[in-house]
């Protein structure tokens, strides 16, 4: 009897994204109709243990224009649809999924995000450089910083302040 891998997926309007997780997959055989009928099978590990996925997606898809990309961790599917629609689920049939599949939220964009998400696309992909937390220039005042080497004294001008012990946020000059 054959196993399921775990599956996941992500789609936009017009395509699919099927990630089987299956590492060091041998004898991979996989098939996918016009009419939403997707076939896996592949074999790992030393035993060669057989995994298998038959499922039947939403609506029609384009095979010409699929494509399939595997690597040592993973298979994965770009299935183009049919229709240019979101689908309000990856299976023909209603219910309760099968334990093996799952959304992949690396992927996922919402319906109304979709445009949005493509407007920001830089050509580096998910990328997100903002947490790099490489700083950057921010309030910088090059006129300051040119007399004095940068740098500012903030003791002999102010006041030392201590926050009162009612709690109520008041600044009080200390004596």
């Amino acid at each position: 009897m054959s196993r399921h891998p775990l599956v996941k997926w992500a789609q936009r309007a017009d395509k699919l994204f099927v990630t089987v997780e299956l590492p060091d997959a041998k004898n991979v055989k996989l098939n996918l109709d016009p009419e939403g009928k997707f076939f896996f099978s592949a074999t790992t590990g030393v035993g060669n243990v057989p995994y298998e996925i038959e499922i039947d997606l939403y609506d029609k898809v384009v095979v010409d224009e699929s494509k399939v990309s595997f690597t040592s961790r993973h298979i994965c599917y770009l299935v183009k649809k049919a229709e240019s629609k979101w689908w309000s689920r990856l299976l023909k049939h209603g219910g309760k999924p099968p334990v093996f599949l799952r959304v992949d939220w690396d992927k996922w964009v919402d319906e109304d995000e979709q445009d949005e998400k493509s407007a920001r696309d830089t050509g580096f992909g998910d990328f997100d450089f903002s947490k790099l937390n490489m700083g950057g220039a921010g309030d910088f005042d090059a006129e300051a910083a040119e007399g004095d080497g940068g740098y500012e004294s903030d003791t002999d001008d102010e006041e030392e302040t201590e926050e009162t012990a009612t709690g109520s946020g008041e600044s009080v000059p200390k004596d």
